[in-house]
């Protein structure tokens, strides 16, 4: 296993793997965002490689804006990782984070936000057991505007 900043041209097989972790999404708009910020030096991508297979990636920005529970700016912010469940148990989403937490480092954070939904337990535990602190837990609403 081997983890490698992704390629500008690698943007479908860290989609694919997108669509797994957020399988609400269209597979091309998750190839448009995935091209666009492989375009984007506010972001990165890495990709964890066995073989010539990708079998997990994270994705990391920087965020200007308040990360709730943060006491700098920017902040090296986890956008997503995942790691398909057969190559699971093998420390790669940990060496994936790292990655995230060097490429932030260089960037000049000293800070790393993330988050999850209330009811994804399974990321609560990564991300407790890989030194995050819960800054808070809130609940999202929206209203469709009329006119």
């Amino acid at each position: 296993m081997e983890i490698r900043r992704a390629k500008k041209d690698q943007w479908k097989e860290a989609a694919a793997l997108a669509l797994l972790l957020w399988p609400s999404h269209q597979k091309e708009e998750l190839e448009e965002e995935f091209q666009a910020l492989l375009q984007d030096p506010q972001a990165v991508l890495f990709l964890a490689w066995q073989g010539k297979e990708a079998v997990g990636f994270a994705q990391c920005g920087l965020r200007q804006d308040y990360v709730e529970g943060s006491a700098s700016s920017p902040v090296g912010y986890l956008e997503g990782i995942y790691v398909r469940p057969d190559c699971r148990r093998q420390g790669l989403a940990w060496a994936l984070l790292s990655r995230c937490e060097d490429w932030s480092r260089e960037k000049g954070c000293r800070e790393m936000g993330s988050d999850c939904s209330l009811e994804n337990r399974d990321s609560q535990r990564f991300h407790l057991h890989s030194g995050f602190d819960e800054a808070g837990q809130i609940r999202c609403f929206i209203k469709a505007l009329e006119g």
